[in-house]
């Protein structure tokens, strides 16, 4: 009962602070998130610092230009209105972990993961771990998180080619709200990287940040769908 009573209070507390930090001026940040499992959560290090730049840019907002890493179990995760996730490889999330996760995104807070390639049978099943009754479903092109300020008509940029598929966006709905984005066969990460990392061409670079930056938008916005 204990226990209970302590996730009901987190999740409370998290919802009203998360919502406070996200329109204070300078109060925020986005931070990484670290798992377990071998996986390299910390590729693409200059991609998170780059979107948050080109948000405050662009979008006037005013977020920390300082970006921390998170560990899914920590209580510090409900600090963060929007923590973003990659990698190329094995992720584990222990129960503890996906609870804290669970209770994270139930609370208010926006989780998005950029398959680096190879993540993808790994996040399924520790996704479902954290939300067992929800399937992630691919958005319609439609959908408002691809028309924010910038408009992307056919969903996802392709950033960069693996194995010759269109980019997908997937999601998780709880009760009515997106809680968790997930960009495959895009590479969005790796296009917010700095120029010279990849060497993507100006043009992608900046699809790919518009696209975050619709990502950072709609989180904070608190759309339904």
């Amino acid at each position: 009962m204990f226990r209970l009573f302590a996730l009901l209070f987190m999740a409370t507390w998290a919802h009203v602070h998360m919502s406070t930090c996200a329109f204070s001026q300078g109060s925020f940040q986005l931070a990484v998130l670290k798992y377990n499992g071998g996986g390299d959560w910390y590729g693409n290090p200059t991609s998170v610092p780059n979107l948050v730049k080109y948000c405050n840019a662009q979008l006037g907002m005013t977020i920390n230009p300082e970006v921390p890493v998170v560990e899914v179990g920590s209580p510090d995760l409900f600090t963060y209105p929007l923590v973003h996730m990659t990698g190329h490889g094995n992720v584990v999330f222990s129960q503890q972990e996906a609870e804290n996760l669970r209770s994270y995104l139930i609370a208010g807070g926006f989780l998005h993961i950029s398959d680096n390639y190879g993540m993808d049978q790994f996040i399924r099943p520790m996704m479902k771990r954290v939300f067992p009754e929800l399937e992630f479903l691919e958005l319609p092109f439609a959908h408002a998180i691809y028309h924010q300020k910038y408009d992307f008509a056919q969903g996802l940029p392709k950033v960069h080619e693996h194995d010759n598929k269109p980019p997908k966006g997937f999601g998780l709905f709880w009760e009515g709200r997106l809680v968790c984005f997930y960009d495959y066969e895009c590479d969005l990460g790796d296009g917010w990287e700095d120029a010279d990392v990849h060497g993507d061409s100006e043009a992608n670079r900046t699809k790919a940040l518009q696209m975050g930056a619709n990502i950072v938008r709609f989180a904070f916005s608190g759309a339904e769908n």
